[in-house]
């Protein structure tokens, strides 16, 4: 009878190869990639942002900046405007890809600021403790109790050269502290972990500690939390530009074109201005949330989907 069981690979000297245990961050790519749902979200979630990316090569600018009248609130499909006109008589569908291209930005933007933040604070108010711990703590609860979309208008009311930038910043300044939260929270249960209390006993830096032994025990944390934090900036962007406080006018905006719903004679007689814009901000902030979600359960073995 043929033998059945798979020979154990050995080295030259005949010692059997232990395979070393995969990565934290391979287990999570390989639940995802298990989650048939998630993978559906993340191929529509990259679908929206590569179409609103490479789409916007190929517009012209003209066709979402210049006013023409006589396609005002054109209907889909006439004169070449696929998905109709707005009030300026601009094209909706290059209004649509532009402006989410400027939100996408932002939002990748904003998490990514977010996240450097965040792993700075959380790192340091982790490892450290103490009274590096209370001061960075108190600092973060200052800015967690300020009125942020109240201090968000005043910033653009009062600021003469306000841009995407500008928004960046703002929206960043005033979004890293439950970042910063979880992120010390890891770093304190990662803290007094045999691998660290080792590396101090050679004598290795702190920094050399943090940010090369502990920070990658973590970086579940940064994938998972960055999916989250860029659906979180998208919406806090759009709902800025919805209510008038958010882009400059003459810069496309999905918040721009959903606010035309906001006027009963425009949400009813002209549903093409609004309707796609929201649809697919919907439909973006849902998949992303469900990759994020999707992530965060991979991330924790007591909720893997096995």
């Amino acid at each position: 009878m043929a033998d059945t069981k798979k020979k154990q690979q050995t080295d030259a000297k005949g010692n059997p190869i232990v395979s070393a245990p995969p990565s934290g961050l391979r287990v999570i790519l390989r639940e995802f990639t298990h989650d048939k749902a998630a993978m559906a979200a993340f191929i529509i979630m990259m679908v929206i942002i590569l179409g609103a990316v490479i789409g916007s090569f190929f517009v012209p600018s003209s066709r979402y900046t210049d006013v023409n009248i006589l396609q005002q609130w054109a209907k889909p499909g006439t004169n070449g405007y696929l998905l109709g006109g707005d009030d300026g008589g601009r094209d909706v569908l290059s209004s649509l890809i532009v402006g989410m291209r400027n939100s996408i930005a932002i939002g990748w933007c904003v998490a990514i600021l977010i996240e450097i933040i965040g792993i700075t604070v959380g790192l340091l108010s982790g490892y450290f403790g103490g009274w590096v711990d209370n001061i960075l703590m108190r600092i973060t609860d200052f800015f967690m109790i300020l009125p942020a979309l109240m201090i968000q208008i005043v910033v653009i009311t009062i600021v003469s050269r306000f841009n995407i930038w500008v928004l960046i910043i703002m929206i960043t300044a005033l979004g890293w502290m439950s970042t910063a939260r979880l992120y010390r929270a890891a770093v304190l249960s990662q803290a007094k972990r045999d691998y660290v209390l080792a590396s101090k006993t050679s004598g290795s830096n702190s920094f050399r500690i943090m940010f090369l032994e502990v920070l990658p025990n973590i970086s579940s944390l940064l994938l998972v939390d960055t999916t989250l934090s860029f659906a979180t900036s998208v919406g806090i962007e759009t709902g800025l530009t919805y209510l008038g406080f958010g882009l400059p006018d003459t810069t496309p905006s999905i918040g721009r074109l959903i606010s035309y719903a906001s006027d009963p004679v425009s949400m009813q007689q002209y549903p093409w201005s609004w309707l796609p814009a929201t649809l697919m901000l919907i439909v973006l902030s849902l998949s992303v949330n469900y990759v994020g979600k999707a992530l965060q359960r991979a991330a924790d073995s007591r909720q893997r989907l096995g």
